[in-house]
């Protein structure tokens, strides 16, 4: 049996639409002040729209697929994908062996009073590595990441994040990157090491 694909393209923008809502949703509750009567309401609403979701589910995330224009995407990958509710979802462009993109973290993402968490930064980093390391040729797997933080990372303030591919050693590739402010101050820098595992393809790889 053949699936249309209008179809199933419909469902997953409908699916993407969901994972907005649901971002919006933790950063409301991050923030809400309401009372508890209101905080018992909505947890009775919640708890059952989760149930009627779970009742249809898959094993794992969505995997990279093709989309319809033909490119490579990943609308489950936790930095860059639309249908996962833990990601920005960050867009990232390339230019040669070089990715960059602007983003902006929300009120979930904090970890020190009014700054976003390290963890949090050091992954959207740690992507945005190996997506130089990929457009390079150079795809491989995180081998080790070293950040230095130079100043807070606020949130709901627009970002800049950069990352390039340094140099390649046999199956090992280096890639360095940072998240500035948009005037270029330095926030967050970072090296990483990735290896290519053996019989993988080393051309240069489509983003998701």
């Amino acid at each position: 049996m053949t699936i249309e694909a209008a179809p199933v393209e419909a469902r997953l923008q409908a699916l993407c639409e969901l994972s907005a809502q649901v971002r919006d949703l933790m950063d409301a509750t991050a923030l809400t002040d309401v009372q508890e009567p209101e905080l018992t309401a909505v947890t009775a609403m919640l708890a059952e729209a989760t149930a009627r979701l779970r009742a249809v589910t898959r094993d794992t995330p969505r995997p990279f697929e093709i989309g319809p224009d033909g490119s490579l995407r990943h609308l489950g990958n936790a930095v860059t994908g639309g249908a996962n509710p833990h990601a920005l979802p960050l867009v990232v462009e390339r230019d040669g062996a070089a990715v960059h993109a602007r983003l902006s973290f929300r009120p979930m993402h904090e970890g020190p009073p009014g700054s976003v968490h390290g963890g949090i930064s050091a992954m959207i980093l740690d992507h945005l590595l190996g997506q130089a390391a990929a457009a390079a040729g150079a795809a491989g797997m995180t081998a080790s990441l070293t950040v230095h933080y130079r100043k807070p990372v606020p949130y709901g303030t627009p970002l800049l994040a950069r990352a390039e591919h340094v140099r390649a050693e046999g199956r090992k590739s280096w890639s360095e990157g940072q998240i500035t402010a948009l005037d270029g101050t330095p926030l967050v820098e970072a090296t990483g090491l990735f290896i290519t595992p053996t019989g993988w393809t080393t051309h240069p790889a489509p983003l998701p």
